[in-house]
Parts: C-alpha cells; sequence; structure tokens
C-alpha cells in the first residue's frame, strides 16, 4: 500500500498526537488492525499520521501514489466508503493495496478542512474480511475526520502561509534584495544635506511596509539573508553620494558574522549603523564586541525610533550610541504642542549627556523643522527635506530651516564628539 520516504523520521507534533488519538479510537471501535489520516497533495498520499498495531509495516510519512491508493477510488466513487470485503470488488483488488501488505477490509471518508478544500482521508483497514462494518461504522469515522480536520486546520493554514511567504520573497532574494532609497538627511541651521537614510522598498503590490516584509522574512528562516542583502546594497550606493549613508540593522543580523564581515569592508567613517528601537537586545556584550572593531575603525551607531517605546533609553544607556533618531510620533506637530516640545527637550539633553547627536525623523513643515531647531536638535529628515528615491535624485535641501539660530551647549552638559554627522 505504502513506501517509506527514505530516512523518514518525523517526530510528531501536539496535533499529531491528537490524531493519532481520535485514530485509535477508530481503529478499536472498528475493532480493525490499523488506522491512519492521509494526505493528498494531487500526486502522491501521504500517510500524516498511523495508528497501527504493526508498526513494521505502517509509519507515520509513508507514501503511495494517488491515483491508485483505495482512498482516491473511494472518492472518485468507483468503490464504497465502507468495503467488508475487498475481494467482492474486482476494482479494489486490482490496486496496490490489495496485494501489499495485502488489505481485505476498508472505511474511508474524507477530511475537509473548513472552507470545503479536500486535506485527505481518515481510513481504518484490516488485514482479514469483516462483515460487522457496516454505514454505522462510516458515519463514526466522518465524525472522527471531522475532529480531526479541527485539530490540523491551524497547521495547514500555517503552513499554507509560510509557502507563500517564501515564494514572494525567494524572487527578492535572488534578484540581490530589495530595491534601496535614499532620503536626505539635513543639517537644521544650515539646511546642508550631510547624509541620507537608505529605505529598503518592496514590490508595491504586496501591500506592506518594509519592517513588515523583513519581520515576515524571519519568520520563514530569510530574515538575515534579506537584511544582509540590503545593507549590501546600500553599502553600494556610497560610491554614489556624498554624505554618510544610515543603513539598518536588527541586533540579531549584526550577530552573524556576515554582518560584520560586509560592514567592514565599507569606508567606516561614512557609514551610520541604526539599531532599531523595536527590537529587543538579547546579549549586549555580544553585540558591543561585534561592533567595538567597527567603532574603532569610525564607523557610528544610532538608536532608531527614540521615543516610540521603552526599550530605547535602555539602548542608549548600554550601547553609548553616536547618535539618537527621534521617533516620528515626537516630531510631528512639534511647533504646536508643549507637550511634545518637552519631551524633545529632555532627549536632546539625554543625548547631550551621552556626547550623542540628534536627528529628528518625519518632519514635514517648515514650522516643525524651526521649532526642532530651536530645541538643539541637529539635523532633520522627513518629507520636508525631501521623499525616499533613487541615489540619482538625491539633491542638496533647499535652505536653512526658518530664522532659526542653533543653540550652544547647555549648562552642565558635555561637549558633543568632534565628528559631526
Amino acid at each position: 500500500m505504502a513506501t517509506d520516504n527514505p530516512g523518514m523520521t518525523r517526530r510528531r507534533s501536539e496535533s499529531d498526537e491528537q490524531v493519532a488519538e481520535l485514530l485509535r479510537t477508530a481503529r478499536k471501535a472498528l475493532g480493525l488492525h490499523l488506522s491512519f489520516l492521509t494526505r493528498m497533495d494531487g500526486t502522491t498520499q501521504h500517510l500524516e499520521v498511523v495508528d497501527s498495531a504493526v508498526p513494521f509495516v505502517f509509519r507515520d510519512g509513508a507514501t503511495q501514489v494517488q491515483g491508485t491508493s483505495l482512498c482516491q477510488a473511494i472518492l472518485d466513487g468507483d468503490l464504497p466508503a465502507v468495503i467488508p470485503d475487498l475481494t467482492a470488488h474486482p476494482a479494489a483488488m486490482a490496486l496496490p493495496a490489495a496485494r501489499m501488505p495485502r488489505l481485505r477490509s476498508y472505511v474511508s471518508v474524507p477530511v475537509r478542512l473548513s472552507d470545503g478544500s479536500l486535506y485527505g482521508t481518515f481510513c481504518a483497514a484490516g488485514f482479514t474480511a469483516d462483515d460487522r462494518l457496516t454505514l454505522r461504522d462510516r458515519a463514526l469515522m466522518e465524525v472522527l475526520a471531522q475532529a480531526a480536520a479541527t485539530v490540523i486546520e491551524p497547521g495547514v493554514v500555517e503552513r499554507a502561509h509560510h509557502e507563500a511567504l517564501l515564494q514572494r520573497l525567494e524572487p527578492v532574494i535572488a534578484d540581490g534584495g530589495p530595491v534601496i532609497h535614499l532620503q536626505p538627511i539635513v543639517h537644521l541651521a544650515s539646511g546642508e544635506r550631510v547624509g541620507a537614510e537608505a529605505l529598503s522598498r518592496f514590490p508595491a503590490a504586496w501591500e506592506l511596509t518594509p519592517d513588515v516584509c523583513f519581520e515576515q522574512a524571519h519568520t520563514v528562516g530569510l530574515g538575515v539573508e534579506l537584511e544582509l542583502l540590503a545593507i549590501r546594497r546600500a553599502l553600494a550606493l556610497l560610491d554614489e553620494v556624498t554624505g554618510y549613508v544610515a543603513v539598518n540593522a536588527s541586533p540579531g543580523v549584526l550577530l552573524d558574522p556576515a554582518a560584520a564581515a560586509l560592514l567592514g569592508t565599507a569606508p567606516a567613517h561614512r557609514v551610520l549603523l541604526e539599531l532599531s528601537e523595536h527590537e529587543q537586545v538579547e546579549d549586549y556584550a555580544a553585540l558591543a564586541e561585534v561592533l567595538r572593531p567597527l567603532r574603532e575603525r569610525g564607523l557610528r551607531l544610532a538608536i532608531d525610533d527614540v521615543g516610540s517605546g521603552y526599550s530605547s533609553l535602555r539602548h542608549i544607556v548600554v550601547t553609548a550610541p553616536d547618535v539618537i533618531k527621534l521617533d516620528r510620533s515626537i516630531v510631528a506637530g512639534v511647533s504646536t504642542d508643549p507637550v511634545l516640545a518637552t519631551l524633545t527637550r529632555s532627549l536632546v539633553d539625554l543625548a547631550r549627556s551621552c556626547g550623542a547627536s540628534v536627528v529628528a525623523e518625519g518632519v514635514e513643515t517648515g514650522e516643525d523643522a524651526a521649532r526642532l531647531a530651536a530645541l538643539g536638535v541637529d539635523h532633520g529628515q522627513g518629507w520636508y527635506f525631501g521623499r525616499p528615491g533613487p541615489a540619482d535624485q538625491l539633491g542638496r535641501a533647499a535652505g536653512p530651516s526658518p530664522a532659526v539660530p542653533v543653540p550652544g551647549p547647555r549648562p552642565g552638559g558635555l561637549k558633543r564628539r568632534a565628528h559631526r554627522d
């Protein structure tokens, strides 16, 4: 009936064990030798879970050609769902299952998911004919099959989602990673562009933000590769633009040896590495060890999205960044909101005490840009200065923020680091 896949030693999941209990119930209630749940993919019938008195013959993971299976013949209507004696049906005896391992009684009902799609079959079989099998046994099997469908459906949905993500992401990876756009970062007082942030862009048809795309890639085991490709493409733009390029990386990716090797190939003084505030750092000591030789060569570290959550403060305290980037949630509307202004001023003071400079993200109006400069923010980034675009469209900012002098260091603050953004 079935052949084992070479080397197949599939470990049962919790849902497999639940299905096994349902199969055991079926086997004992019908008084047959084995029961099993199959998955049918159109060409192959997979024995997903088997409950058998002879496990050396039937094991989880065994397969057979779907078109020559008893289950397919029953689904096609060529055989009844309940077969007390296969020898009474020439069509059944012509199939491999009747000869090896010589099944003689069989019950099979379909397993359908909530959307009506066919997953496979729920079956029980015996090595001897059994005239006691009736339509009532079929009804029992149908109830148990429905219960099995309920158990397995979450896993089926998850695997389908996983496969869909792989099919969507693999072409992007094969093409070298996401498209990289640059958004200017300017000095608020002069309007001079000093750098640009590299932003990943995925196909518009996906209708997903880049952070979601990267998160999905990590769930299917492609996250590190995708991030490294994005970093590689961003660093390649250093030859096309002036100033520094800010590249984003998650803490997990930075711990991969390939990340340090890749960053080590770039002119360190022109790279600002942005560590996202949203991802937890599991091992700060390991992260510091990876970054130490790069920072010694001149690479600067920025903490991104500061103000959008709680972990950024720990990031700042532990990593001693060169740059603090204020999240757009506390930047937009700062010119009219005194609470946002107070929060911004506090974060600027924190940055000064750490010897770090400050970049405000999400600056969309001249009024906000002016207020940020008055509050001591060094640099700005946002639509007011330029939208993300190809490297060849990265231009100089239009001009300084309206009539805003940049204040000097506040009393008691530490002297800023000599290296400017």
